[in-house]
C-alpha cells in the first residue's frame, strides 16, 4: 500500500499506540483531518479497521460528509458503518451532540485526539475546576492512539495522501469554549511564556496520570463502605475510594463531584446520618458501614 511506503506514515506510527497488527479496531471518523489521519494510520498499523461516521443532522449536507468518509475508508481498505442520531433544539448543544455521538459508537472506539487536543483539554478542565483526574487529561492507549502526534502532523499526512476533508465551521465558533481556548487562550499563554506549551502540558499530564494510577491502586485496597477503614485513610484516598465505590449510573454517568463527596464525608465523620447524591441515590450510615440506596420512591 502506498500509505505504508510513504516516508511520513512510518515515522508517525512509531509514536502511536494502536493495538497489535491484525486486531479489530473501531475508529470514529467525522471527516476532519485528525480523524482521517487516525483512519489512515490505523490501517497502516495493520489493524482490521471499521470507520464509524455519526451524522447529527445539524448542518446542511451532513449526509455528504458520511459519503466522504465512506469513500476514504474504501480507498484505504477499511470497513465503514454510518450511524445517525437526532439532537433536539435547546441549550448545551455541543455537549449533547457529543454524548449522542458516543452513545451511537461502539464501546472502546478510537478517536483522533492529538497532543494539541490534550493540551486544550487540560486547560478546559483547569477552567472548570477539575481535580487530578481532569488535569491528567486523556489516557494514551488504543482509545487515543494519536496523543503523541501534533495537529500539524496529522494535517500533513492527510495532505500527503490527497484525502478530501470536511471543514467543520463549528470549529471556529467563539460560542464554544474549546474554540476560544484553542484560538485565544493557548496562543496567549504561548506568547506570554515564549515557548510551545503543548509538549509541556502533555508532559504534565503524563506525570499526573502516573500519580492518578498510584492513588487508584492505594484507594482500591480500601473498603470504602467500612467507615472505620475510610476514616483512617488520608483525605486524598478517602475521596478517591468513595468515587470508585460510587462509580456512575445512567442517570449520573460521572462519579459525584467535590461537593457531593464532601457531603458523603460528613456521613463518614458522623456529622449527619445520611445524604443525597446526584442520580437519585442516597447514602446512609448503619452499623459502621455506608449503605447506598435508590432515593427515588418507587412508582405506585
Amino acid at each position: 500500500m502506498a500509505l505504508i511506503r510513504s516516508g511520513l506514515a512510518p515515522r508517525l506510527l512509531a509514536r502511536c499506540t494502536f493495538p497489535a497488527s491484525g486486531e479489530p479496531l473501531a475508529v470514529a471518523v467525522s471527516g476532519g483531518r485528525d480523524s482521517l489521519a487516525l483512519l489512515a494510520l490505523a490501517v497502516a498499523a495493520g489493524c482490521r479497521v471499521t470507520a464509524y461516521h455519526v451524522d447529527h443532522g445539524l448542518r446542511p449536507g451532513s449526509a455528504a460528509e458520511g459519503q466522504l468518509v465512506a469513500a476514504a475508508a474504501s480507498a484505504l481498505g477499511a470497513s465503514f458503518e454510518a450511524r445517525r442520531v437526532e439532537i433536539g433544539a435547546g441549550p448545551n448543544l455541543e455537549a449533547r451532540a457529543r454524548e449522542a455521538r458516543f452513545a451511537a459508537l461502539p464501546d472502546g472506539v478510537a478517536t483522533g485526539h492529538t497532543a494539541d487536543d490534550q493540551a486544550e483539554t487540560i486547560l478546559l478542565n483547569l477552567l472548570r475546576g477539575s481535580g487530578l483526574d481532569g488535569l491528567a487529561g486523556m489516557r494514551a492507549g488504543p482509545r487515543h492512539p494519536l496523543l503523541a502526534l501534533r495537529r500539524s502532523e496529522t494535517h500533513a499526512l492527510t495532505d500527503a495522501l490527497g484525502l478530501a476533508v470536511v471543514e467543520d465551521p463549528s470549529n471556529d465558533d467563539p460560542a464554544i469554549l474549546r474554540n476560544r481556548v484553542r484560538h485565544e487562550l493557548l496562543p496567549l499563554l504561548v506568547a506570554l511564556s515564549g515557548r510551545d506549551l503543548v509538549p509541556i502540558l502533555c508532559r504534565q499530564a503524563e506525570m499526573l496520570s502516573d500519580e492518578r494510577d498510584l492513588l487508584d491502586c492505594l484507594a482500591g485496597a480500601i473498603d470504602a463502605a467500612d467507615v472505620k477503614a475510610l476514616a483512617a485513610a488520608a483525605p486524598a484516598l478517602q475521596r478517591r475510594a468513595l468515587r470508585r465505590w460510587l462509580g456512575g449510573t445512567p442517570a449520573a454517568p460521572h462519579p459525584p463531584g467535590a461537593a457531593a463527596i464532601e457531603r458523603l464525608l460528613s456521613v463518614v465523620r458522623g456529622e449527619v446520618l445520611a445524604c443525597e447524591l446526584p442520580g437519585g441515590r442516597r447514602v446512609a450510615r448503619s452499623k459502621g458501614r455506608l449503605v447506598l440506596r435508590d432515593a427515588t420512591p418507587a412508582p405506585r
